[in-house]
């Protein structure tokens, strides 16, 4: 490939240095030889190389799948009250237990139909 003709140039060149550290915290997570320290991967088989690009693309789709899950949730939620608020009502999340009576039919401590 001629000079200038590089192809893999970062979408977000701020996060290039944030790319590195996370490649250098995985190879060292995987105890790949040290010698990746100064900045020269030569020495390490392809394999152990893929092995680092291949745990950081996991660690990433988890934390993008994570991200996404929270959002969600965040949205199902601020769907729900603003459902609940145009009610014209407050309603709690969780019923009111203290208005209702302790009888024996809800009192899970007392045994059910005569004992033994």
């Amino acid at each position: 490939m001629a000079l200038g003709q590089k192809r893999n140039r970062s979408l977000i060149p701020q996060a290039s240095s944030a790319l590195e550290q996370f490649k250098y915290e995985v190879a060292n997570e995987l105890g790949i030889d040290q010698s990746w320290k100064t900045g020269y991967w030569g020495d390490i088989p392809a394999r152990q190389c893929g092995a680092v690009g291949g745990h950081m693309v996991r660690r990433m789709i988890a934390a993008a799948e994570q991200s996404l899950i929270q959002q969600a949730t965040a949205s199902v939620q601020s769907g729900f009250r603003q459902s609940v608020g145009g009610l014209g009502g407050s309603f709690p999340l969780e019923p009111d237990v203290s208005a209702q009576g302790t009888s024996s039919a809800h009192n899970p401590n007392e045994l059910k139909g005569g004992g033994y």
